[in-house]
């Protein structure tokens, strides 16, 4: 490629990551998941619109796998564990249990409704059997459901997306050799191993960045996000399920307490939203419109019956269980969105070469935006028709923290040595410059909030938060009193540095 092939390259990309960022303002408005917008994006650019050919489906395989970790990797560092702890063994059955329903019932309709072959009609279940964790994200940023119902939905599409990988690579096998023992063998040891391999290296990473004083706070993010990702890359090594891994990993680091959590999760988001646009705009760009007609009514018919049969049976089985309310369950039933992994997963038969599934990418782009588009704008009205949306909304208050570069200040930290003129002069008299003030005393290991008339004192911690304008003159007022006490302008003395 010459340097001008790569500028209009870079152009033509730029252009493109601009449209779709200002689509998704047109797509919150209609309260339809931007997966539609970016995907039709992808097919305006393709064979039937301006013309870019792409047929690689392998690299669209691998590259869809890498973004769907991001997306994970992000959606874990946006979920607070407060609001998922108590719905884990619930996500945990709708994302195993209920993705094995969900594909038995598809695949029933797919072999006795549409007749194809029971390899055909298992892929095309396994396929379209999870939530899509983009397009769930995307929906719980705008609507305000209760805590439970939205963190099901929410651990569900982090969990189940391994589930669904796992089979849909176990009915890709040719010629297929379907043994239950062995599925079941490789579904425990798969989602046990990528478990462990996601909650250790989140623990360790947590541990890793807590004792690590890095140079740069804007290395933070980077650092935290590359911890999700190598969870990812060190579970598929091992032949363990990634996806789980990168998204405990990232739960796990987003809930330790590590500082910068505000740019991280800034940092994260805006990864994940680059990570949708190139993954919808690249899927959208493998399709080929016109070929999608044939397959029309079949996609329409495998989502009726995933729709009005068996996401709700994968509900309602999966949590027979558990004392949730019928209306949660109409909602989580009809909440249950397919977008980005379903049409990843339908390049894996490809690329396997199993015979006829090119047929399947089609049914399932079909698939995925007729029922967005169904599914999507009808949310926020059923959710207020089961009465799951709240109306203390407005009275809930959202406490974040933040960078204090964000805030133009800085923190400063100092001990008061022996023989400094700083014992026994108190926070009043030390007069530091507005706005400048001490936060917190350490001392003798307790560590208290001083008042005006509190007295500083040898071994003391001090932790000042001050402007970015004005914390040289602080320190200069720091290093006077130090030097010549309280009266330290009579002296002469006015901090300058050695």
């Amino acid at each position: 490629m010459s340097l001008q092939q790569l500028y209009l390259a870079l152009l033509a990309g730029g252009l493109v990551l601009l449209a779709s960022i200002v689509a998704t303002r047109l797509a919150s408005r209609a309260g339809l998941p931007s997966l539609l917008l970016f995907l039709g994006v992808g097919v305006l650019l393709g064979e039937d619109g301006l013309g870019l050919e792409f047929d690689d489906v392998q690299l669209a395989r691998d590259i869809g796998t890498a973004a769907l970790a991001v997306i994970l990797v992000e959606g874990g560092l946006a979920t607070r564990f407060g609001d998922i702890r108590k719905v884990i063994p619930h996500a945990s059955v709708l994302a195993t249990l209920g993705v094995g329903v969900s594909m038995l019932v598809a695949a029933a309709g797919a072999h006795f409704l549409l007749g194809f072959d029971w390899q055909l009609a298992l892929l095309l279940g396994a396929i379209v059997s999870s939530t899509d964790a983009a397009a769930v994200f995307s929906v719980l940023r705008v609507l305000p459901l209760p805590r439970r119902v939205a963190g099901m939905l929410e651990a569900e599409s982090g969990f189940n997306d391994a589930p669904a990988v796992i089979l849909v690579l176990i009915f890709s096998a040719t010629p297929l050799a379907f043994s239950p023992v062995h599925a079941a063998y490789e579904l425990i040891y798969e989602l046990a191993i990528g478990a462990a391999i996601g909650l250790a290296g989140g623990f360790l990473g947590a541990t890793a960045l807590r004792r690590i004083a890095l140079p740069a706070s804007g290395l933070y993010p980077l650092a935290t996000f590359g911890l999700g990702m190598v969870a990812f890359a060190a579970a598929g090594s091992a032949h363990a399920s990634g996806f789980l891994a990168a998204y405990l990993a990232a739960v796990v680091l987003a809930n330790s307490g590590l500082p910068h959590r505000a740019a991280t999760r800034s940092f994260a988001e805006g990864l994940g939203w680059l990570a949708q646009i190139g993954l919808f705009v690249l899927l959208g760009l493998l399709v080929t419109p016109s070929e999608l007609v044939d397959d029309l009514i079949p996609a329409v018919v495998i989502g009726t019956v995933l729709l009005l049969l068996g996401r709700p049976l994968s509900v309602v089985i999966s949590l027979a269980g558990f004392q949730v309310p019928w209306q949660e369950q109409v909602f989580l039933s009809w909440a249950g969105l397919r977008g980005a992994v379903p049409i990843v997963l339908a390049t894996f038969p490809i690329v396997e070469g199993v015979a006829d599934s090119g047929r399947l990418l089609n049914i399932v782009f079909i698939l995925v935006v007729v029922f967005t588009l169904v599914q999507g704008p009808s949310l926020q009205p059923i959710a207020h028709r089961m009465g799951l949306i709240r109306r203390d909304t407005a009275r809930e208050i959202q406490v974040e923290s933040a960078p204090l570069d964000v805030l133009e200040a800085e923190l400063l930290t100092m001990r008061v040595l022996p023989m400094s003129r700083l014992h026994d002069v108190s926070v009043l008299e030390l007069r530091l410059p507005d706005p400048s003030v001490i936060t917190l005393i350490i001392r003798e290991g307790h560590t208290f909030v001083p008042q005006p008339d509190t007295r500083i004192e040898v071994g003391d911690e001090l932790l000042i938060v001050t402007t970015t304008k004005t914390r040289e003159v602080a320190e200069r007022r720091l290093r006077a009193v130090s030097r010549r006490g309280k009266l330290a302008h009579w002296f002469d003395e006015y901090g300058e540095p050695d």
